[in-house]
């Protein structure tokens, strides 16, 4: 296997990940990267093999598993009930029950609310120059999952705080600061969780928090900690990738000769899922291996991990010719943006849905919208987004 150096904080490597990912299919389907000390999978195949493989997952194998740091023990505590870092049979139980209440139908009928979020705040949108993320891609997803968990839309700053403390802990400039204010968020948001589950549980409502409580499989309910891990996990990983992704997708689209084909009805699915494959939120994504295995002739063993290099994985141009070229009417091919397997993101449905809907209504709104600064893209990886995104409206 051959073996690859680049630090993931290099501000070079922050702004353009990709061509050191070009170097590393060139060198295989895996590489050694040093930096991390662990194989990563390059490819489409072998990152979709990896997620896919049921001797591998995201559950610390005991022979891995560190002391939790004095204070960290509120975060580690969340963590402990998530359905993304179990398998089965406890994630097979989690995922089931979320699921019920989770559906497709009523992700789908969110559709006319997501509208009228994004029209408010583009209502809101100054004159002048402004950040784009600010004033549209953070309060949009954080409303609609606030409405949809059934809290007081006033608290989606503070949730946005909560969810932008805890979500740093996976970014590879993780400090001991940075741990210490995620543990305090994630007291700070349970506390505040645990308040909604048991007023719900006595007085329910038509909302997510109430639905989850009902969900039953085989006899069996989500416990009040399950619950309140499950509303903080929706928050933030939903949150984080919608922000990113349309961020990222407009840094795209601004100026591109066919926008307005490509936002049309019939259109906007392929643009998404181009945006989507071109510039994922999501980079990086680890797995432990359980079982002895071979994928593409390389041999892993119990107690290794192995790195999924997502943003890779989208660029592979075995599967997208040309894949390092933006171009909103290719062929859907599914890609590796949310995941794949067992672990494939539950929220996946609201991200694109957002998505769908937010940005025909922007660029149908300011068809004029003008980047007005260079876009620079903040030191978040494993993530992807942008620091800022200055604009301005254009002509109407």
């Amino acid at each position: 296997m051959e073996r690859l150096s680049q630090s993931p904080t290099d501000p070079g490597f922050v702004q353009n990940p990709y061509a050191f990912y070009r170097q590393a299919r060139a060198l295989g389907d895996f590489v050694f990267w040093e930096d991390y000390g662990m194989p990563m999978a390059t490819t489409h195949e072998s990152v979709d093999r990896v997620l896919k493989s049921r001797k591998m997952g995201r559950e610390v194998p005991p022979t891995r598993q560190k002391p939790i740091r004095p204070g960290l023990e509120p975060f580690y505590a969340v963590e402990a009930h998530s359905m993304l870092e179990l398998e089965p049979p406890k994630h097979t139980r989690l995922r089931q029950l979320v699921l019920r209440a989770f559906t497709r139908n009523r992700i789908s009928s969110l559709a006319p609310e997501i509208s009228m979020i994004a029209d408010t705040l583009m209502n809101r949108f100054p004159d002048g120059p402004f950040d784009l993320l600010d004033a549209y891609a953070r309060p949009l997803p954080v409303i609609v999952i606030a409405r949809l968990l059934g809290v007081p839309e006033s608290m989606a700053p503070q949730l946005l705080s909560w969810s932008n403390d805890m979500v740093a802990m996976y970014q590879s400039r993780c400090t001991i600061q940075i741990e210490d204010r995620a543990a305090a968020a994630a007291k700070a948001f349970s506390d505040f969780m645990r308040r909604y589950v048991d007023e719900r549980r006595s007085s329910p409502k038509d909302d997510l928090i109430s639905t989850l409580i009902a969900a039953e499989e085989d006899g069996e309910k989500l416990s009040t900690d399950e619950l309140i891990t499950t509303c903080i996990l929706l928050l933030n990983a939903g949150h984080e990738a919608t922000v990113h992704s349309i961020g990222n997708a407009v840094r795209q689209l601004v100026g591109h000769a066919q926008l307005h084909e490509a936002m049309q009805p019939e259109r906007i699915g392929y643009a998404v899922e181009e945006c989507l494959r071109f510039d994922p939120p999501l980079h990086m994504f680890t797995r432990h291996v359980y079982e002895p295995v071979d994928i593409m002739g390389t041999h892993f063993k119990p107690g290794d991990e192995v790195g999924c290099l997502l943003g890779s994985a989208c660029r592979d141009d075995a599967i997208w010719p040309d894949g390092d070229r933006f171009d909103p009417f290719r062929d859907i091919v599914k890609n590796t943006a949310f995941g794949a397997g067992i672990h494939f993101c539950v929220g996946a449905p609201l991200a694109r849905l957002e998505l769908q809907i937010a940005l025909p209504a922007l660029f149908s709104r300011f068809p004029g919208l003008r980047i007005i600064e260079p876009a620079k893209v903040a030191n978040l990886y494993h993530f992807r987004g942008l620091e800022r995104l200055m604009v301005d409206r254009g002509t109407r």
